[in-house]
């Protein structure tokens, strides 16, 4: 019974205390289950790994002591060995830039010397479909593969597919070994530079350039203007400087007198048959028979670990050439840069 004063209301200091004032004990209720709940877990986890520990070193124990701990790392190293395949397809350009997904030569180069330095990797094949491209690129890869070989003394085995022409003929004179498919185009050892000429078309339209320049060869290569005699002379006096650095490197690339590759080296192109019986390819065979090749050269045998360095990217700008190639239409390293340039390259794709 509730005590009322003399005007009838409840007396406030004996009233109940309110039910909420009791929550605070309910949640240090559930707090101590939780630790309790973590303390048993915890537990249990000591348990585990106490058990873990003691079986391993009990197998430890029981193992044969016959068995030497070095032949059994020696045999782990050797399921890592693997031969790496690194794809070269397209036109062989420096690119506009030094981002990573653009597929120039500087990144070639970098994945070259990356693989070359991996431990695991005890041989490179060149996977190549191309048709050459600018000078300075094609140089810059095959720089790459010499100083890779003179560091590491690992064998590099190039392998042609469809097209291994020119400045990809180039590239892969740097290796130790070509295989190349019956039917590969390959050869057109040489050097172009090409210039297009719009001057009549400009004369039609109404159109004139004028130039103002600090010497006479300053604008060499204008496509709004023929070419002046001298032009030419310079021109080739540059052609023929080039020429002579790429037969020099086929010379010595395949162990062949300089004056044999020349007579090989007027621009035309081969089968890889052909190639084979004039001495530019060393075997003929597929993509497996060249890592087969390269197995054997690694010591790792014909059926090694293949380590596949690949660029998505890539992958998508090369099938956009091929296709733009089937359509007559220029590939994109064309369409994006028509500037003249001396190339090692086989203008027939």
């Amino acid at each position: 019974m509730e005590e009322q004063n003399n005007g009838g209301a409840v007396n406030p200091e004996v009233q109940p205390k309110p039910a909420a004032q009791a929550a605070p004990a309910a949640v240090h209720g559930k707090t101590g289950l939780w630790l309790k709940l973590i303390a048993v877990f915890y537990a249990l986890s000591l348990v585990a790994a106490i058990a873990v520990i003691n079986k391993a070193d009990a197998a430890r124990k029981s193992r044969p002591k016959e068995i030497d701990i070095s032949d059994l790392t020696g045999l782990s190293q050797l399921k890592k060995d693997a031969v790496a395949v690194l794809p070269l397809y397209g036109v062989i350009s420096q690119g506009s830039s030094a981002h990573s997904w653009e597929r120039g030569s500087q990144q070639i180069a970098k994945r070259i010397k990356t693989l070359a330095d991996k431990k695991e990797v005890k041989a490179i094949v060149l996977d190549i479909n191309s048709p050459g491209g600018s000078v300075g690129a094609v140089q810059e890869i095959y720089s790459a593969i010499k100083r890779a070989k003179a560091e590491t003394h690992k064998p590099f085995i190039a392998r042609f597919g469809e097209v291994s022409a020119s400045g990809g003929y180039y590239v892969a004179s740097a290796c130790d070994l070509i295989v190349a498919q019956p039917g590969t185009i390959t050869g057109s050892i040489g050097v172009i530079f090409s210039v297009s000429n719009f001057e009549e078309l400009m004369k039609k339209i109404g159109m004139k350039n004028d130039t103002i320049k600090s010497g006479k060869f300053k604008d060499i290569g204008s496509p709004t203007r023929n070419m002046t005699p001298d032009e030419r002379k310079l021109l080739q006096g540059l052609i023929d400087d080039s020429y002579d650095q790429f037969v020099t490197a086929v010379s010595e690339g395949r162990k062949m007198n300089l004056e044999a590759v020349k007579k090989l080296a007027d621009g035309r192109i081969y089968s890889g048959r052909q190639a084979k019986e004039n001495g530019l390819v060393d075997k003929l065979g597929d993509l497996q028979d060249a890592i087969s090749e390269a197995g054997d050269m690694a010591k790792l045998g014909r059926n090694p670990r293949v380590l596949n360095d690949t660029d998505p990217f890539e992958n998508i700008l090369s099938l956009m050439d091929s296709k733009l190639s089937l359509l007559g239409t220029k590939s994109l390293t064309d369409a994006v840069d028509m500037a003249p340039r001396l190339e090692y390259r086989w203008s027939g794709r």
